[in-house]
């Protein structure tokens, strides 16, 4: 793709709405637009960032066995209202009344909806297990929304709901969906814990939140290197320094781990996946019940496991980021190299960076050939801005020894190759930076 026929909208100044980098850089990168409070539109490179979150994170559902579908955004009232929800759910949930005055939901998630398609569907035993799972719009009115992406309105979460039989059919999904959300996060490259929590409003016996660490994240871990203990602060215990109860302190140099007795460190996260035990709280109030291999009928054990695709991509750039921009991972980064001409007026640099912008297209490379007419400073911090992995830069060297500047976001290392090296580049390339 050449720069002058993509859409990069990109900031030169600091926007005053930002108050962490991710939401700053997301802005400045030309990642994402404000429409209104907690609600953005995505970008063209935002956009090709989503779908390549969205791409790793089908793979492992699917391989995991479930099954994708698509559910509606609109949801109608009396499904909540079985469950107890509709009040339970507050002020963060979107109502609205169609032209017949009847009440509906703009789905903050969707277990009542869900349950309600097993309720019609799913008869027998022989029918389980079920893991349904879907890439959709969901809506929160937050009260205070911030941070751009992550704490806002509008978002697009990756959800799956399971049915089973018993509670070790259902325990046996669990781990197969825990399992596939580590590997999510361990392809896309990221650094991360994985918790115990509360389950909140969705409810159920138990619950696990993925936490990628991030020192704007707004959740509070407790961490120990000795033993591997880790829970997010409110549920976790230890031993505080000063001989009080964990509740009663806040988290300082000194404390001990519960389990080892060793010294616990602090960290802060983001929140980008949470999956749930659910038991039967929704089968039970919908009445979704299967006959069993003993002729009973009996209600549905389900699960639910959400991750924040949009979510993603901000938890990415808030970790992974210096003062000079994103800094993206090979396996979501919108292009793989940024091919940079340091002048436009050069003819022969010009014919040479469409020979390799040719060579890379051809090589199933994806791209950005920065082919503007602009100084190179400007492409060059527009380069850091957007993070692309790699930069091929066509100057000085080229014309006097035919060889491209290549440079590397990830650590600012350098070397020099030959255009015939190109095809060999990028074959190393692909297998170093390839998902184990």
């Amino acid at each position: 793709m050449k720069f002058s026929r993509f859409y990069i909208p990109t900031l030169k100044e600091e926007p005053s709405e930002a108050d962490i980098p991710s939401h700053s850089l997301a802005l400045r990168a030309g990642l994402i637009r404000k429409v209104a409070s907690g609600i953005y539109s995505i970008m063209p490179l935002g956009f090709k960032v989503l779908k390549k979150i969205e791409g790793i994170v089908r793979e492992e559902m699917n391989g995991a066995g479930a099954v994708e579908l698509l559910l509606p955004v609109m949801q109608p009232s009396d499904l909540w209202k079985k469950t107890g929800r509709w009040e339970e759910y507050g002020p963060d949930m979107f109502r609205l009344k169609d032209r017949n005055k009847r009440d509906f939901c703009l789905g903050p998630t969707h277990e009542e909806l869900i349950t309600y398609m097993a309720y019609m569907d799913i008869k027998s035993y022989k029918n389980l297990p079920v893991n349904l799972y879907q890439i959709q719009v969901k809506f929160r009115d937050e009260i205070r929304p911030r941070y751009g992406l992550l704490r806002a309105r509008e978002f697009i979460m990756k959800d799956a709901y399971s049915f089973c039989r018993n509670d070790d059919d259902s325990k046996a999904v669990y781990k197969d969906m825990y399992d596939a959300y580590c590997r999510i996060i361990e392809r896309i490259g990221l650094e991360y814990k994985v918790v115990e929590a509360a389950t909140g409003v969705i409810g159920g016996k138990f619950s696990h939140e993925f936490i990628v660490l991030a020192e704007n994240g707004e959740e509070k871990l407790v961490l120990c290197p000795e033993c591997g203990y880790c829970a997010n602060y409110e549920m976790s215990e230890f031993v505080a320094a000063s001989g009080k109860n964990k509740k009663d302190t806040h988290p300082s140099k000194g404390d001990r781990c519960i389990k080892c007795k060793k010294e616990l460190k602090f960290a802060k996260g983001i929140e980008i996946g949470h999956i749930f035990m659910l038991g039967k709280k929704y089968s039970d109030s919908l009445d979704a019940k299967f006959l069993d291999i003993d002729g009973k009928l009996k209600s549905l054990v389900m699960g639910c496991y959400g991750i924040g695709i949009s979510r993603m991509l901000s938890a990415a750039v808030e970790q992974l980021h210096d003062d000079r921009g994103i800094i993206w991972p090979l396996s979501i980064a919108p292009f793989t190299i940024n091919l940079i001409s340091t002048t436009s007026k050069n003819k022969e640099l010009s014919s040479a960076c469409e020979k390799i912008y040719q060579i890379l297209e051809d090589l199933d490379v994806e791209v950005l050939y920065d082919d503007r007419d602009v100084s190179a400073g400007i492409k060059f911090k527009d380069s850091d801005l957007i993070g692309i992995p790699v930069r091929f830069i066509i100057g000085q060297k080229f014309l006097k020894d035919k060889l491209i500047d290549v440079e590397y976001r990830k650590d600012g290392k350098a070397e020099e190759i030959s255009v015939d090296h190109v095809p060999e580049f990028v074959k190393k390339f692909k297998i170093k930076n390839s998902p184990r």
